[in-house]
């Protein structure tokens, strides 16, 4: 029979209250900073602490920054900060182990930085025990005394372990938490407004025969580790391929991360892809990781590699070989576990043969190669197309709104050099054109099909010239009849952009829309 004195049995009875109001903060995991102010004030309330801190460690800064803190005021909070190596907190924080100070007068590694313990005045006994997380320290806390002088030192120590214990479940669910957020958001990230599985649906039900091989292709290779290189025309859907791939692969539930390498200049691009670190660069205030480590356990997706500088390359070259890479600015090598999936609209083969595209990269990019068709190869996809996309965009305007089997046909007819993104976005248009419930031909754009006004002032064209037309028509239409803009597009110079418009007799179109634009 174990006997305990009241002493003994008052203290346990508090330790058991201090835990058991402790758990019940749990519900407040979700809201850190705040649950850890609730553990500080049970602390308080239950024991004869005076003042607490729980320090952890800044991800991003690497410093440890008080996120909690009682007896402080807020200037004294503020003002701790301190390095991994620095004073009491810096070594509790590096050895893992608890460290008590019986007099901080005394004591040479107390920094006393928040300046909140009248050191000159009286004598102060300081503890702390180090927050750990899978075995490895995540913050300190730290209090004045908790049961008085007549309880060892022992006591406190216990009880603070344990409660440093129930601090580090807590960070740990709320990064979970956040880890879980910021891959929906990235998994919300593809353009337009379908979700990834209505998307994947669309495409994977197109019923010409490229289509078909095209879907046989990615339930291949999706289950692999193998890279994929896609290639194929602006606006065909290389992206959303990507996803598909991404999505039925057994990293599904780990990030999917888009970077566009024409987006970003040279001198942005190594950082954004590879990170950096504080100090790499003039305005790098702090470390931040790149979009490979976003990546980890999951896919990143290069769109437009083609695009890559060459230095840049040879750096992307060793990272899909061995998984490793550093910062810019930094020495530290990052491993990471991350498969690349790239695409292109440009012959990588041809920029091999000019030097322009290293051909050992190529080589590590082309492992499954994967051509995505152009929408004229598959014109028996266009009516579903077209369907899905009058029936979304409808919605979204909070309109009823068809398309007449005379447009479809006209739809059907046309080449659309600017692929699915091209569809996507004329239609949005002409849904919010159309005065009536259908979409008719009246209301198409006239490259899309002849019109005797349009034809009856034009001379007998070749063709060739008529696909010239075509093209320039077109080409205005996407420029929003900008003629500067139209010529960029197309590679020409202003003056031979005006020169078709004359030859080709389209002088009064263009002013129509002009006129409408501006009214």
């Amino acid at each position: 029979m174990i006997i305990q004195f009241p002493m003994e049995t008052n203290l346990r009875e508090t330790e058991l209250n201090v835990l058991y109001e402790t758990c019940r903060v749990i519900g407040q995991a979700l809201k850190l900073d705040q649950a850890l102010e609730t553990i500080l004030g049970v602390l308080s309330a239950s024991l004869a602490m005076k003042r607490a801190t729980i320090t952890l460690i800044d991800e991003e800064t690497g410093y440890l920054i008080i996120r909690a803190s009682h007896g402080l005021s807020q200037a004294e909070r503020r003002r701790g900060i301190y390095r991994q190596d620095e004073g009491v907190t810096g070594l509790i924080f590096q050895t893992a182990q608890p460290y008590v100070v019986p007099d901080i007068s005394k004591e040479p590694l107390f920094l006393n930085k928040t300046r909140s313990r009248p050191i000159l005045k009286e004598s102060i006994t300081f503890l702390g025990v180090p927050i750990l997380l899978y075995g490895k320290a995540i913050g300190v806390l730290h209090v004045d005394r908790l049961f008085g002088n007549e309880i060892p030192y022992e006591e406190d120590i216990r009880l603070l372990s344990i409660v440093a214990t129930l601090i580090a479940q807590f960070v740990s669910l709320n990064r979970q938490v956040k880890r879980r957020e910021q891959k929906l958001r990235q998994d919300c990230s593809l353009p337009g407004t379908m979700g990834a599985d209505v998307q994947a649906g669309l495409f994977m039900v197109g019923k010409s025969p490229c289509m078909r091989f095209v879907q046989q292709q990615i339930r291949k290779v999706a289950p692999s580790k193998a890279s994929v290189l896609l290639f194929g025309e602006s606006g065909t859907g290389k992206t959303l391929v990507a996803k598909i791939i991404h999505e039925m692969s057994n990293r599904a539930r780990m990030p999917f991360v888009k970077i566009n390498c024409a987006a970003l200049p040279e001198n942005l691009l190594e950082s954004e892809l590879f990170g950096y670190e504080k100090g790499a660069f003039t305005g790098a205030m702090k470390s931040k990781m790149g979009r490979v480590e976003e990546a980890d356990g999951g896919t990143i997706f290069l769109d437009e590699v083609g695009e890559l500088p060459l230095p840049l390359q040879a750096k992307l070259l060793r990272f899909i070989q061995e998984k490793e890479f550093e910062r810019l600015g930094g020495m530290k090598t990052h491993k990471v576990d991350v498969r690349v999936v790239a695409a292109t609209n440009r012959d990588l083969a041809a920029a091999v043969a000019e030097g322009l595209f290293r051909e050992d990269l190529f080589y590590r990019l082309n492992v499954f190669p994967l051509r995505v068709p152009a929408l004229r190869e598959r014109k028996e996809d266009i009516p579903e197309l077209l369907s899905h996309f009058v029936e979304r965009i409808s919605h979204e305007y909070g309109r009823s709104v068809g398309i007449s089997t005379n447009a479809i046909v006209r739809f059907t007819n046309y080449d659309w050099p600017g692929n699915v993104r091209e569809m996507e976005n004329l239609i949005e248009r002409l849904v919010i054109m159309a005065d009536e419930e259908e979409i008719d031909t009246a209301i198409l754009p006239i490259y899309l099909g002849k019109s005797e006004d349009v034809y009856e002032q034009t001379p007998s064209l070749s063709r060739i010239e008529e696909i010239e037309q075509k093209e320039i028509l077109s080409a205005l239409e996407r420029n929003s009849w900008n003629q500067t803009r139209t010529a960029k597009n197309l590679g020409i110079t202003l003056r031979q952009i005006g020169y078709r418009i004359k030859k080709f007799g389209l002088e009064k179109i263009v002013e129509d829309h002009k006129r409408g634009a501006s009214a």
